[in-house]
């Protein structure tokens, strides 16, 4: 037999951001609990509100499963004296496990026999264990925050005012701050009232009748529902930021979508502006037409019914109009500000108490993209635009929008440096630099944005590494592996001829310039190579490249990661042909013996079989027009010209013994093979791919 299990925790209103996690930490940990006291369950359901977290467990049994255990002791003759009967030995394992001498036996291992028992133990009831087991999960949960109330020492999210935990019909005893368990749940703070759960089963229609929506899904539903019937009743776009739908779907238990006006004339101001004040203060969602742009609505959830909406819309309005007159005020204001002073202003501004202020880190930034610049041969337009963005990319970070709302960085300085009179293509660079901001946005789309938004990244990388700051586990708190990652993204979007090398380089010599370097340049370098390698294999895995194909071609370098990235595609289509791999068993045959070579100097006079011969004119042949396919950023033909070598290699294997006993000869050999090895490792390290 089994029944359905139920918990729901009542609190006062939990922030939001806190909810689903908490929820879901309860459904673990109430799942994890009955594996291990071996209860059998079914369906594990979750719901939640702004006022609770509750996990639904469908049949759970109502007994713990018997436990039959074999444990081995000591062997036969240790276990047993000359006269057969047990030892010390034998009669303490028997002791230890609970079992009487007789219940002993011996089972042969590996050619010895042991003594062996079979330890049993009766399931209890369901029950019995089920106060002391959720009063245990309930006091292990943790949150980001916690709080204590009134006298008792309990820390928890938020004071608990209610429980209801029942397993089938019964109440399970719990008492946790005052507050003891029951069948008695809350509904909807003003149009519920409290209701009894006489079963699990029963728990969402209940609730429902008191005006809570406890299922999240269901709720998520309703609002996107009530937002899709509103746009398609006034022919309006409203767009959905999923964070804001997170956010509202734990405001209310009953939600009702209503939609309120503000003045146009507000949008004169950037819509971005108006969109992140109405979001991040109000919790609205704006209006736009089809072309995209703002229009003078709004649309929120009122946690409640449809009664005096109007009113309600009036009052949200009110409180709308004062934010957005805030923003008018501000923006207006900022335009009053010199970019000139602005700047100034960032000699004040701490970017870390080791690496200076924000001012140092601009004059690094224009350094930094004055070399990348001439690096990626960038034209004298591009290479003055880039100079100059990268002398303001920051300044909008004292303006008081950036201030109020910080993730408007770059947007506002694209518009203020643009009401400024920059050129365009500096204003869009000061938005831009700041792309990639997260996992699967946009690289810039201008090569001065590029070059301006690498040099930022690599200055705060590599200022981070010189001074000992190197991301370990889960802790990044500078958010350098994004940052590596969008460089990556960049120089692949924009095929930039850049190595890493050149940019590591680079940013270490003008940090050198700038403060002195806790840790060796070498050191540096090589944690910046490891570092950026870590990138590299996620943006391959992320193309599917299978794990030992990324781990050949990195193995041949990193450096360009561009050329990296086209040899991965190549050999990974490669690897599919059915003559591919005898190409490759060639490869790796040369590649293993030309490792005890001592040079690669090759002469032809010593040659002693027409093989070496052939070999030799095969690969001058091939080792040119593989340069320069290379070089070209053709990998496809590059490998095709070596796979070509395949059949002089083959023959030359079969026809001599490559470490013959005259030295000269075998030296020659070698150095053969290490030609040959030296091409074939610029593309990968062969030998890593797994058939």
């Amino acid at each position: 037999m089994a029944k359905d299990l139920l918990l729901e925790i009542g609190m006062e209103e939990i922030p939001s951001r806190f909810i689903r996690a908490a929820v879901e930490q309860l459904a673990d940990k109430t799942s994890k609990w009955l594996l291990e006291s071996r209860i059998d369950f079914g369906a594990v359901r979750l719901y939640a509100t702004p006022r609770r977290i509750t996990v639904l467990v469908e049949e759970v049994a109502e007994k713990q499963k018997d436990v039959s255990e074999e444990a081995k002791g000591p062997s036969r003759k240790i276990a047993q004296d000359e006269s057969g009967q047990w030892t010390k030995a034998a009669l303490g394992f028997a002791k230890s496990q609970g079992v009487l001498p007789e219940q002993l036996y011996f089972k042969e291992l590996g050619g010895v026999e042991y003594v062996h028992a079979v330890k049993s133990s009766l399931g209890v009831e369901t029950a019995g264990v089920l106060t002391e087991g959720l009063t245990t999960i309930i006091q292990s949960l943790n949150f980001p925050k916690n709080m204590r109330w009134g006298s008792y020492d309990m820390r928890f999210v938020r004071p608990i005012r209610w429980m209801v935990a029942l397993f089938g019909q019964d109440i399970i005893p719990i008492t946790l701050a005052g507050v003891t368990a029951g069948r008695v749940t809350k509904g909807h703070r003003f149009l519920g009232t409290d209701t009894e759960i006489g079963a699990p089963s029963e728990y969402v229609a209940k609730l429902k009748e008191q005006y809570v929506f406890a299922d999240i899904f269901e709720r998520e539903t309703l609002i996107r529902n009530q937002l899709a019937a509103l746009a398609a009743d006034k022919g309006w776009t409203i767009p959905i930021k999923e964070d804001l739908l997170e956010e509202v779907l734990f405001l209310v238990e009953f939600p009702t979508i209503l939609f309120g006006t503000f003045n146009p004339d507000f949008l004169n101001i950037p819509q971005e502006v108006l969109i992140t004040s109405m979001r991040e203060h109000q919790r609205y969602f704006p209006v736009l037409n089809a072309e995209g742009k703002l229009q003078p609505f709004f649309v929120t959830f009122r946690n409640g019914n449809s009664n005096a909406l109007e009113q309600i819309a009036k009052g949200n309005e009110k409180v709308l109009r004062a934010r957005l007159s805030d923003a008018k005020f501000f923006y207006e204001e900022d335009q009053k500000l010199p970019i000139a002073t602005a700047l100034s202003k960032l000699e004040t501004v701490v970017f870390h108490e080791e690496l200076g202020t924000v001012g140092d880190k601009v004059r690094r930034i224009v350094k930094a993209a004055d070399g990348l610049a001439r690096l990626a041969g960038a034209d004298q337009g591009t290479a003055a635009s880039t100079h100059r963005a990268a002398e303001i990319c920051k300044f909008d970070l004292v303006t008081n929008m950036v201030y109020e709302f910080p993730e408007l960085q770059g947007l506002m300085g694209e518009d203020y440096a643009r009401k400024a009179g920059e050129q365009e293509a500096v204003a869009k660079a000061v938005n831009e630099h700041y792309q990639p901001r997260f996992s699967g946005d946009a690289s810039p789309a201008s090569l001065t944005g590029a070059l301006v938004s690498i040099a930022d990244k690599i200055d705060t990388i590599a200022g981070c590494f010189s001074i000992g700051i190197v991301p370990t586990g889960s802790q990044d708190p500078y958010a350098l592996r994004r940052q590596a990652a969008g460089i990556i993204q960049i120089l692949l979007d924009h095929k930039l001829p850049v190595k890493l090398s050149q940019l590591f380089e680079l940013a270490i010599g003008i940090h050198e310039e700038a403060h002195p370097l806790k840790r060796s340049k070498d050191e540096i370098k090589k944690d910046l190579a490891d570092f950026f390698l870590l990138r590299i294999k996620n943006v391959l895995n992320e193309k599917q490249v299978r794990y030992d194909i990324t781990d050949a071609v990195t193995a041949a370098g990193i450096d360009d990661v561009n050329g990296l990235v086209r040899r991965a595609s190549v050999i990974r289509d490669a690897v599919t042909l059915p003559d591919f791999k005898s190409a490759v068993d060639a490869f790796n045959r040369v590649s293993n013996l030309a490792a005890k070579a001592e040079s690669d100097q090759v002469d032809p006079s010593v040659f002693a079989d027409p093989t070496e011969k052939s070999l030799y004119a095969a690969w001058q042949s091939a080792h040119s027009e593989f340069v320069k396919q290379l070089d070209a950023g053709d990998e496809q033909e590059a490998l095709r010209t070596l796979a070509g070598l395949k059949e002089p290699i083959n023959a030359f294997f079969d026809a001599v013994m490559v470490m013959a006993e005259d030295l000269k000869v075998r030296s020659n050999r070698l150095g053969l093979l290490s030609l040959l090895a030296s091409d074939v490792k610029r593309l990968a390290d062969f030998s890593k791919l797994v058939w």
